[in-house]
């Protein structure tokens, strides 16, 4: 199904497709925006939100709760937003959509559904499919073949071309794919504490003062997501679907800090297979994957920089690695307890969120399923 590249990126600068983003007004589907202005691939055709913002210009409709470090892009400030109820008049608009609708579990699932019904390819931020087991749930680096799964899903649905796809859970970003660069030496046993950013909750520290100087050591839900995702992701496609690997068991506490953007994960990490530093640091930095090989728009040049300073990685110094697209790495050392132990930080908004959907987009459009 993989199409060659420099031809699709060719035709694709002549004639990109159209996409929709619902739940525009959002900060996730600020951030969508921000990065597909001046996509080589993509333009936005539409952009949808709830009922309060429809026939609005996208910036009335979002007024002073824009967030981005970057102005709205002057090619969507006067697209009027439309209803995201309105499915079928929001999918005539566009070739496919991101999601980051802002709803119930039951009335995200049943939307995106529809929206795929529509023959509407569908790539979400949101949780609510992530165990759907047709639903393929993917850092492209990782588990690109999930992909299969869709297949499957398209016969359930008596679609063509429409599917849903997601991406996992920001907080799982930091660590992950530092146990994927370690598949060979059999992780099996992972203790995780995770500090995360307040952008993860949608905030920024003027609507959440409380925040200053203060830490929650709750986030509802995440600690979960935590756990069982990164088994999902090293889970095998089977004629029913994604079937959940067993290994490594994971246990997570999640802690919410000051800081804006970045969460931080403390990891703790047992191996079957004997490895020394030199040569898991150096996995580190030999891994890579799909999105690399392609060299697809949004795609990371290095994925994953092991940092050799005691002191790294930061949030302040590290957190923007590869545009936010890449993950830091520091402190790997032998623990009493476990075997090794370090520290990993991802971009929770870019990489964690919007960023990441985008680069499964990017490599669906590679594979053929969104054309």
């Amino acid at each position: 199904m993989n199409i060659n590249i420099s031809e699709l990126d060719a035709k694709l600068k002549l004639n990109k497709l159209k996409v929709g983003v619902l739940g525009a007004t959002g900060m996730v589907g600020q951030r969508f925006l921000s990065l597909l202005a001046g996509h080589p691939w993509y333009e936005v055709s539409v952009v949808a939100a709830s009922s309060r913002s429809e026939g609005k210009t996208y910036e009335e409709a979002v007024g002073n709760r824009w967030k981005m470090p970057v102005p709205v892009p002057h090619s969507i400030k006067n697209l009027k937003v439309m209803n995201v109820n309105k499915i079928e008049e929001v999918a005539g608009m566009a070739d496919f959509v991101f999601s980051a609708v802002d709803m119930t579990k039951d009335e995200i699932r049943d939307i995106e559904e529809a929206y795929a019904r529509t023959e509407t390819p569908v790539v979400s931020n949101n949780s609510a499919h992530r165990w759907t087991k047709d639903v393929p749930m993917v850092i492209p680096e990782v588990n690109p073949e999930h992909f299969e799964v869709i297949k499957l899903q398209k016969k359930r649905l008596g679609t063509n071309k429409g599917f849903i796809a997601v991406k996992p859970n920001c907080s799982v970003q930091s660590y992950v794919p530092v146990l994927a660069a370690w598949k060979e030496f059999e992780p099996y046993e992972v203790v995780v504490t995770t500090y995360q950013a307040i952008s993860g909750a949608g905030k920024t520290f003027e609507e959440w003062p409380e925040m200053i100087e203060n830490i929650i050591p709750y986030i509802g839900g995440e600690e979960e997501k935590s756990e069982k995702e990164p088994l999902r992701i090293f889970g095998k496609v089977e004629k029913e679907g994604i079937v959940p690997a067993k290994l490594p068991v994971i246990s997570c506490q999640c802690v919410r800090v000051p800081v804006l953007n970045g969460h931080t994960a403390a990891v703790f990490v047992k191996l079957r297979k004997k490895a020394d530093k030199k040569l898991l640091i150096k996995k580190l930095a030999e891994y890579k994957g799909a999105a690399q090989e392609l060299k697809l728009p949004s795609a990371p040049n290095e994925f994953i920089k092991y940092m050799e300073d005691n002191d790294r990685p930061q949030v302040k110094l590290d957190v923007d690695f590869e545009k936010g697209m890449g993950v830091t790495v520091g402190r790997l050392r032998e623990d009493a307890v476990y075997d090794w132990k370090f520290i990993g930080l991802s971009h929770n908004t870019l990489r964690g969120a919007a960023g990441g959907a985008l680069l499964c987009a990017e490599l669906l459009t590679s594979q053929g399923y969104i054309y």
